[in-house]
C-alpha cells in the first residue's frame, strides 16, 4: 500500500519541506504543545531514547498525533530484534502513524547506558528492508498482515562521513532497500555539504529519495564543544563555536544560534537537489517558533 501520510503528499509535490524533532523525556507526563512547532512544519520525530532511557517514541508519536501534529515513528535496531520491531510497526499502523525513520542508534556507552546489551539483529539498511516488505502486505516469515499497513520510510545520512565514496554506496543501499526520504546529521558547512548533494545527484539518488538536509539550533559555545567530543559524527566548524563565544552572555549565545541555524538553512533553500531540512530541535523545542520566524 502507498502511505498516505501529509509527508508523503509532500515529498511527491514541489514546495521545500520543514521536518523538526520532539526529544522526549524520562517521564510520563508528556503534554505537546501544537503552537510550538507551527504550520509550516510538515511532520515531527519522535526520538527513540536518543540520549537514554525515555518515553518511547511509540507513545510520543501518539501524544503528537493528539496535538494535531504528524509524527515520524524512530525505531533504532540497538534495542529490538526482528520480532519486537515487526511488532511495534504493527502497533503502530494501528494507532494512526504512518511515518517511521529507521536507524541503527548511538553505542550506549555514549549516552550512559555502558551496561546495557546491545541487540543488532538487524541493521538499519534490513529495518528499510523490513518495512518494505511490510508495506507489501507481508511480515519477514512470509505471514500475510491483516489489515492495512503503509508506512513511508526514511533513513538517515551523515554528509561529513569519509571516504565520500563509501558514504555514497552506503546512501545507495538504503534508497535502494526502500526508503523514501533521508534526513541528515547537522550541517553547518554548507559548501561542504554541497559536495555531498553533488555526489548524491551524479548519482541520481536524490531522484530516488527525498533529501533533507539536518539544521541545529545550538544553545552555547559549551553545548557545540560538548557535541564535537561526544559524537564523531557531528562537525562543527571551529567558527561557529568562536560566534557563538564573542556572541557575549548565555542568553545572546542562544539567539546567535538560531540566527546562525536561520543562515544556513536560507543557504540550503538555493541548493539544488535538495528537498528540504529537518530542524534538529529536540530537546530545544522553543526555540522553532523564533527560527521560523528568521527564515526567508
Amino acid at each position: 500500500m502507498r502511505p498516505d501520510s501529509k509527508l508523503a503528499a509532500r515529498i511527491s509535490g514541489k514546495e521545500f519541506i520543514l521536518t523538526a524533532e520532539y526529544l522526549p523525556v524520562a517521564g510520563t507526563g508528556l503534554m505537546v504543545d501544537a503552537g510550538t512547532f507551527g504550520s509550516g512544519i510538515t511532520a515531527v520525530n519522535a526520538a527513540d531514547n536518543h540520549y537514554g532511557v525515555s518515553m518511547s517514541s511509540l507513545a510520543a508519536s501518539v501524544a503528537l498525533i493528539r496535538a494535531g501534529i504528524e509524527p515520524v515513528l524512530q525505531m533504532i535496531t540497538r534495542d529490538r530484534n526482528r520480532i519486537a520491531l515487526q511488532s511495534d510497526l504493527l502497533g503502530a499502523a494501528h494507532l494512526g502513524i504512518r511515518n517511521v525513520l529507521c536507524l541503527s542508534g548511538f553505542h550506549q556507552a555514549s549516552m550512559g547506558c555502558g551496561e546495557a546489551a546491545n541487540v543488532f539483529d538487524i541493521d538499519s539498511i534490513q529495518l528499510i528492508d523490513v518495512v518494505r516488505r511490510m508495506n507489501g502486505g507481508e511480515l519477514l516469515d512470509g505471514t500475510k498482515i491483516e489489515g492495512d499497513f503503509a508506512m513511508l520510510v526514511g533513513a538517515v545520512a551523515n554528509p561529513d562521513l569519509k571516504p565520500l565514496e563509501l558514504n555514497i554506496l552506503r546512501l545507495g543501499k538504503k534508497i535502494a532497500a526502500g526508503a523514501d526520504f533521508i534526513q541528515t546529521q547537522a550541517v553547518f558547512d554548507v559548501d561542504g555539504f554541497k559536495v555531498w548533494l553533488e555526489a548524491i545527484r551524479g548519482a541520481s539518488l536524490a531522484d530516488r529519495a527525498a533529501i533533507l538536509a539536518g539544521v541545529l539550533p545550538l544553545r552555547s559555545a559549551v553545548e557545540a564543544e560538548e557535541l564535537t567530543a561526544a559524537h564523531t559524527d557531528f562537525v562543527i566548524p571551529g567558527a561557529i563555536i568562536d560566534r557563538l563565544k564573542a556572541a557575549g552572555d548565555a542568553a545572546a549565545q542562544r539567539k546567535e544560534g538560531i540566527r546562525i541555524a536561520a543562515e544556513t538553512i536560507n543557504k540550503l533553500k538555493a541548493l539544488k537537489g535538495l528537498k528540504g531540512v529537518h530542524i534538529l530541535s529536540g530537546g530545544n523545542e522553543s526555540c522553532l517558533p523564533e527560527l521560523l520566524a528568521a527564515v526567508s
